[in-house]
């Protein structure tokens, strides 16, 4: 399977005076070129603009656009796609649950991502989960239930909600797949708190990673996007597995720099636009997760 995340499609019109934002679109005709059981999208796959983001009809015409580019015409005409959101296909920059257009971007979503399966009756969100082979993935919403990033440092500071959060936690109990992918707009696993990172809602972070280790659940992989670099971490909890997150970004938006991280693999930050890989392989028994960009 590809991963990716961060597709900036310029549109000169609606940007921002200087140099592009965007650019390198074939990457998706090489995506396609090799042609990948299915593509995870992990967040930022549309760039609201700052016109986009007060009414309906722009946020459709800014989806419109994105997938009228000519570069991406093979990827999704050719290839199962699957996605969950970040903050510049929700809403702003940041955002977070008071979003006035919350809904609508809601729909627009569900309208242009054919995910088989979408939150629950009880709880709205881009959330859910498909099995490919005998691989679950976990699409996480990290923007419909989220708390205000001001808002105070207490347990009931939340990324997921409560709900999904028990859903992911109880989800990942009964699944039987030797590699359970848990795909998520931002970072789940890592210390670092400058970014919009689960480690901003310690108590939700915590309440995760214990409930995986209290639980015993096997196999679990972290996906991410969000950070404009790619990486490769491994937290160790002790008596227990490395977890690994494997963050993924960007696309066609522009590359950033990454920052110290005590928990990234040495040799795996890539800091220019690139995409992923994962190539599961071997017995039912003995499975192996190849993890390449």
């Amino acid at each position: 399977m590809a991963v990716g995340s961060c597709a900036y499609i310029n549109d000169p019109p609606y940007d921002r005076p200087g140099e592009p934002y965007g650019g390198d679109e074939r990457i998706f005709r090489t995506i396609a070129a090799k042609n990948p059981d299915l593509m995870l999208w992990m967040g930022d796959n549309v760039y609201y603009r700052e016109v986009d983001w007060a009414t309906p009809a722009m946020m459709e015409a800014r989806y419109a656009h994105t997938r009228r580019t000519p570069a991406l015409q093979s990827l999704l005409g050719h290839t199962h796609n699957y996605a969950t959101w970040d903050d510049h296909d929700y809403g702003p920059n940041n955002s977070d649950r008071s979003y006035r257009q919350k809904e609508a971007s809601l729909r627009l979503f569900k309208q242009y991502w054919a995910n088989p399966n979408y939150g629950r009756p009880d709880v709205p969100g881009v959330f859910g989960k498909f099995r490919w082979g005998d691989v679950d993935v976990f699409l996480l919403d990290d923007r419909y239930h989220r708390s205000p990033t001001d808002a105070p440092r207490t347990e009931r500071k939340t990324m997921w909600g409560t709900e999904q959060r028990q859903w992911l936690i109880d989800a990942l109990t009964t699944s039987d797949a030797p590699f359970k992918l848990v795909v998520n707009g931002g970072q789940v696993t890592t210390p670092a708190t400058r970014y919009e990172t689960l480690a901003r809602f310690p108590h939700e972070q915590s309440t995760l990673l214990e409930a995986l280790q209290e639980r015993q659940i096997e196999g679990v992989v972290f996906l991410s996007g969000d950070r404009h670099i790619t990486e490769l971490l491994r937290r160790h909890p002790e008596g227990f597995y490395p977890i690994y997150e494997f963050t993924n970004s960007p696309l066609t938006a522009g590359a950033g720099s990454g920052s110290p991280n005590p928990n990234r693999v040495h040799g795996t930050l890539v800091e220019q636009r690139n995409f992923g890989t994962l190539t599961v392989s071997g017995p039912r028994e003995d499975r192996v997760l190849t993890l390449r960009t």
